[in-house]
């Protein structure tokens, strides 16, 4: 590292489900091991799997039959998300003990700002002391990337798992950087790496040296963003106060099979309404805009938003929105998922609700019935009013590393 330099870290705990269940279960050690959302259904979706497993082909987003036909010995538990959370805060207060400079990206991975820490040690010698400590303490891998920024850093954190430690240095890239393949580059996703191809950017190094106007031409000012990062350009800072920015807030859940069926899809939606709420109660958040996201039986996927002329942040007013956006767009084919978010989103502290006469009368009118609920709510634990039945879904909804970073802060 230079040393006028920053001296940022990609901390990345490796397989992090499966090895918070190797920790808590030793017998597990050593085997084939995938986390699955429900075991039970036939298209349940492999989230993590352990080394050995990967070994056999195994891999995330995977069904579970597919996993199991490649590695027909393979053991599957649910996952346990409180398990989880609390390693992961474990993880974290380790890394606070080095820096206050801390940026979470998820439940498992976050970046650290040590340039101001030699006194501590090389960065070298910081990254296996954090290392060590985790593997210790916790009994968890984790790989760590050291670089001058943050994409240098991430990259490097892939390059050696389990348990590595890698130094990326802008005076590596073309030695360890640029002959990987385009589709291994941190914020190149499968279509545009496609796109890319197709333009003859096969290699990291490819997409370093085409023409800029080219690119922006074609993939807009990320394209110019990708072109920098692939030449180890990147003075984003590690902000600690990120985990607390938000543009949107969703949710969104795989079916246990295919279905057409009304109560069954409203059902879900009530119940991804639920989580959205409970996720903008969290960062005391409303928001104006809602989206829905259809995912059918072939994996066609199709979106649908409206803009509201009011902020909105019950259940019932996204279930209500959401379930409108689906009568008004659903092709009536089977559907695999439903996703549902909410946009324009604002915290409360900084947007007084205005309110029109006819929306002040029509909320002062149930003022009284609002707060009956919180008290039956209260007293029986569930809100006796609900215009749905929900029950809790064995699937994992996809909002859960974020509702981890909703907490990080608490």
């Amino acid at each position: 590292m230079q040393a006028k330099g920053r001296a940022i870290f990609h901390v990345d705990m490796n397989s992090f489900y499966a090895s918070v269940e190797m920790a808590y279960d030793p017998s597990l050690r050593g085997k084939p091991l995938a986390i699955c959302g429900n075991p039970a259904e036939r298209k349940g979706i492999v989230v993590t799997s352990s080394y050995e497993a990967r070994k056999k082909g195994v891999r995330t987003t995977m069904t579970l039959w597919e996993a199991r036909r490649l590695c027909p010995e393979l053991l599957v538990l649910r996952p346990n998300f409180e398990r989880y959370r609390k390693a992961s805060s474990e993880m974290f207060k380790i890394l606070q003990e080095v820096t206050p400079i801390i940026q979470p990206v998820s439940i498992d991975e976050g970046y650290m700002d040590v340039t101001d820490y030699a006194h501590l040690g090389s960065s070298l010698e910081i990254a296996q002391t954090i290392q060590d400590r985790i593997l210790k303490e916790l009994d968890l891998p984790c790989s760590i990337g050291i670089a001058p920024n943050k994409f240098l850093a991430k990259m490097a954190s892939d390059m050696k798992k389990p348990l590595g430690i890698t130094i990326l240095r802008k005076r590596d890239i073309p030695e360890l950087l640029w002959p990987l393949p385009i589709e291994e580059m941190y914020g190149v996703g499968e279509k545009t790496a496609e796109k890319m191809r197709s333009l003859g950017i096969k290699t990291i190094g490819d997409l370093a040296h085409k023409d800029i106007y080219q690119l922006k031409r074609i993939f807009g000012v990320n394209g110019e963003r990708l072109a920098n990062r692939a030449n180890g350009l990147d003075d984003r800072p590690v902000d600690p106060e990120a985990v607390n920015s938000f543009k949107s807030i969703g949710s969104s859940q795989t079916l246990p099979q295919d279905t057409t069926d009304d109560k069954e899809l409203d059902k879900l939606l009530l119940d991804l309404s639920k989580s959205v709420e409970k996720r903008m109660h969290r960062k005391e958040a409303i928001a104006k805009g809602i989206q829905l996201m259809i995912r059918y039986h072939d994996r066609k996927t199709i979106t649908r938003s409206m803009k509201l002329q009011h902020f909105m942040e019950s259940a019932n007013e996204v279930f209500n929105h959401a379930q409108s956006l689906l009568q008004k767009h659903w092709n009536g084919e089977p559907i695999r998922l439903l996703g549902v978010s909410v946009f324009d989103v604002a915290e409360k502290k900084d947007v007084g609700k205005q309110l029109d006469l006819f929306t002040y009368e029509k909320e002062a009118s149930k003022e009284g019935l609002y707060q009956a609920i919180d008290q039956l709510t209260a007293k029986f634990g569930k809100n006796p009013f609900r215009t749905l039945h929900s029950s809790a879904s064995d699937s994992m909804r996809t909002s859960f590393q974020k509702d981890f970073l909703d907490d990080y802060k608490k």
